[in-house]
């Protein structure tokens, strides 16, 4: 059976936006404030530290989304999202699962292995699960795994990216899945929006433009660094977590590395995302996609969502007007 979005959330969304889960970045206000603006927010379950707090995190967004409801039925508010990481080194996995049937959130994305588990608790509910995937195996696996859609990570993707590019990624994926796909990388506008569609894609997956929202958990320095950034300021390194991630070089250099003369990391352990202590790679050493080149100020979450509502709105006129002068005029 063909996996499809949801009616009601067509009544729900501004935009087919989803603002990604980015590891110390995404909180409550920042996945409040998109929902509430018609994105759909989403947090990975590792920012919220110990498992207590991620309870509340749920039990929060599920009060307050709920209340703005109740008071405004027509407002455009959208579902909330976690992200769960389900490595087989993970070994918060069991209580997250049980934290899922508890609040059961619309959407739950997967990410670093099987999403077996969290289908089967997730559908039981009625809930949909989205799983990133950063190649062709992973996406045949996720695929199998009876996931609803597939987050196809591309180039440029900020934090852990793939290597395809993002048009051909799509293609390549249709031809055997005909389910929700959601691209990730270097969409930083209404523009790249528009296009992710266009290329068949269902939804884009937006993270590097969200971090510089004021509601993000970043820190004022990280967020001037995304407005300065260039493109050319990305490096795509394996050091920081034995698996290769776009990051920001002018914070590699400012924690004292030569971005040149970084090493892999020995081990794949995502279990230390739980441990403050050892989270400094990330909290130091920041990450960002190849659509860095777009953001030019920090504003509220609100407000991107507004330019990019606007900048959808433009390219979708441009290329209907475009399109109109390629019309095959019929020969009498």
């Amino acid at each position: 059976m063909k996996k499809s979005i949801p009616d009601q959330w067509y009544q729900q969304l501004r935009l087919p936006v989803i603002a990604a889960p980015m590891f110390l970045v995404s909180g409550t206000e920042l996945v409040k404030n998109c929902c509430l603006n018609g994105v759909i927010g989403s947090f990975p379950a590792p920012n919220a530290r110990p498992i207590e707090v991620l309870d509340q995190w749920m039990g929060q967004l599920n009060e307050e989304l709920g209340e703005a409801r109740a008071k405004e039925p027509n407002r455009k508010i959208a579902p909330w999202a976690m992200n769960m990481v389900v490595h087989s080194t993970y070994s918060r996995l069991q209580e997250e699962l049980a934290l899922i049937q508890k609040h059961k959130p619309q959407l739950v994305i997967t990410s670093l292995g099987s999403p077996k588990q969290v289908v089967e608790i997730v559908h039981e509910y009625g809930g949909l699960v989205f799983s990133d995937v950063s190649d062709l195996k992973f996406a045949r696996k996720a695929a199998e795994a009876g996931v609803d859609g597939l987050i196809l990570v591309a180039s440029g993707a900020g934090g852990h990216a793939g290597q395809i590019n993002s048009f051909a990624f799509v293609d390549t994926v249709r031809k055997f899945w005909d389910g929700i796909i959601i691209l990730a990388g270097s969409i930083s506008t209404g523009k790249g929006v528009l296009a992710a569609q266009a290329a068949g894609a269902d939804f884009a997956y937006m993270g590097t433009r969200f971090i510089a929202a004021t509601e993000s958990m970043a820190n004022y320095e990280y967020r001037e660094m995304l407005v300065e950034a260039t493109q050319e300021d990305i490096i795509l390194t394996d050091a920081f977590s034995g698996i290769m991630c776009n990051m920001l070089k002018p914070s590699i250099v400012k924690a004292g590395l030569d971005p040149n003369q970084l090493e892999k990391k020995d081990k794949v352990d995502f279990d230390t995302m739980q441990r403050e202590t050892n989270a400094k790679a990330w909290r130091d050493i920041w990450s960002a996609g190849h659509g860095v080149g777009a953001i030019d100020r920090i504003e509220s979450a609100s407000a991107i969502i507004n330019r990019l509502e606007a900048e959808y709105q433009e390219a979708l006129e441009k290329v209907n007007n475009n399109a109109a002068k390629f019309s095959v005029i019929p020969v009498n």
